[in-house]
């Protein structure tokens, strides 16, 4: 298997307009909208939506930064992704596969993991929400190292970026329900009476009960995900040679994934890792940097939900369509190196931004032109890191790429 992967399939033929089109409304593509809703659900709800919650709760803000750890999950699940790639579920693989066994065990723990974090209160004990979010952050992570792997199973190479931009319509979408969604909840729940009067017999600001039906709310939100892993496929299953021993087996889920990517690129491999580590280093660095830079810039709040976070969202979305579609009839290396020059040429206008001063205008404008080239990037970027799995490892490479991606960028941020 490994030979045959080493071996670079010949570049797809351009794709007309009629086909791009035909690509993106593919069943394929189509249910990766929906997997990917589940997988962009969990991650604000263990980040920035909890650290609201927990803030106002009264919870100091050095805890509420220590706590923001369980997202190191994500980072890391390279470390457990061998286990997703060969472990055999009881009962679940026999009736479902391998990958949609995962999926499912994952997003049930998700599910569990928000109904807990829903019923515990952070004022009288904070160990039981800590201990929540660490099986959802734990649970979403697997759920993404399966959900991977799906979907670079579910597709050839050249159509990957197409789901790739599906995938992240579904996931942003997710995002904003997970962020702006679940405070509208909390809010509206305030003002039910039953809960305004056990919030003014308790004398506290902080109704439990509110976030309580919010985060249910949530729970039951993963149901789309795990619906539309019943109703679909598995993948066409990559036959593995069975081991003979628990070493062997232990050779193949652990070490067989690294081995066969320096087999098949051999010196290569240590260009494309730095290329994996670089590539995204400045909208990583730029995105963390950004809401300090707004506040300096005067803007209010509702400016800036309004263009960055539901604006530049849809910006985000179209530059991915727009970079799905490229890699479709152009080839992700092309689209790949344009993604790079655009993303830095953009980054370079909030320099002018800061030289122009405040502007509702001059803002929307760089958001457009960032969140575009940002979307363009990522879609080619992910097809690039599909084409360099083998499908008998996808689920433990794809993971350690997707690691990589994120390790020197968030380090860099730091300083």
């Amino acid at each position: 298997m490994a030979e045959a992967a080493a071996t670079p399939p010949a570049r797809p033929p351009r794709r007309s307009f009629k086909d791009t089109v035909r690509v993106y409304l593919a069943p394929e593509s189509l249910r990766m909208l929906f997997l990917g809703f589940a997988a962009g659900l969990p991650l604000l709800l263990v980040l920035g939506t909890l650290s609201f919650r927990l803030r106002e709760a009264g919870i100091d803000r050095s805890t509420i930064g220590y706590l923001s750890w369980v997202g190191l999950a994500y980072g890391f699940k390279w470390a457990w992704a061998p286990l997703v790639d060969r472990l055999p579920l009881p009962l679940l693989t026999s009736w479902l596969g391998r990958r949609r066994s995962w999926l499912l065990l994952a997003q049930c723990g998700v599910m569990a993991g928000l109904a807990g974090m829903a019923f515990a209160d952070p004022r009288a004990a904070l160990g039981p929400m800590v201990g929540w979010a660490l099986v959802v952050a734990f649970s979403s992570a697997t759920q993404d190292i399966a959900l991977d792997a799906y979907r670079i199973e579910s597709a050839p190479t050249d159509e990957q970026p197409a789901l790739a931009a599906t995938y992240q319509t579904g996931y942003r979408l997710a995002m904003i329900w997970a962020g702006a969604g679940v405070l509208w909840l909390a809010a509206r729940a305030e003002v039910v009476p039953a809960v305004a009067q056990a919030a003014q017999a308790a004398g506290a600001a902080y109704q439990n009960t509110a976030w309580q039906t919010a985060y249910v709310v949530m729970a039951a939100s993963m149901l789309v995900g795990v619906l539309t892993v019943l109703v679909s496929p598995e993948p066409a299953r990559v036959a593995l040679p069975p081991a003979r021993g628990a070493r062997e087996w232990l050779q193949g889920a652990l070490i067989e994934p690294f081995a066969d990517f320096f087999r098949r690129y051999k010196w290569q491999a240590a260009l494309i890792l730095a290329l994996i580590a670089v590539y995204r280093i400045s909208d990583v660095v730029m995105g963390i940097m950004a809401n300090p830079f707004y506040v300096d810039m005067g803007y209010t709040k509702d400016e800036v939900a309004a263009v960055t976070k539901i604006y530049g969202v849809i910006m985000t979305l179209a530059g991915a369509f727009v970079g799905g579609s490229l890699s479709l009839r152009f080839g992700v290396m092309r689209i790949l190196l344009l993604g790079a020059v655009l993303s830095a040429l953009t980054n370079l206008l909030f320099a002018w931004l800061a030289g122009y001063g405040h502007s509702v205008p001059a803002l929307i404008a760089v958001v457009s032109a960032d969140n575009l080239a940002s979307g363009i990037a990522s879609a080619a970027f992910v097809g690039y890191l599909s084409s360099l799995t083998n499908v008998s490892y996808s689920a433990t490479q794809y993971a350690l790429f997707s690691s990589l991606m994120l390790m020197l960028p968030k380090f860099v941020a730091g300083f």
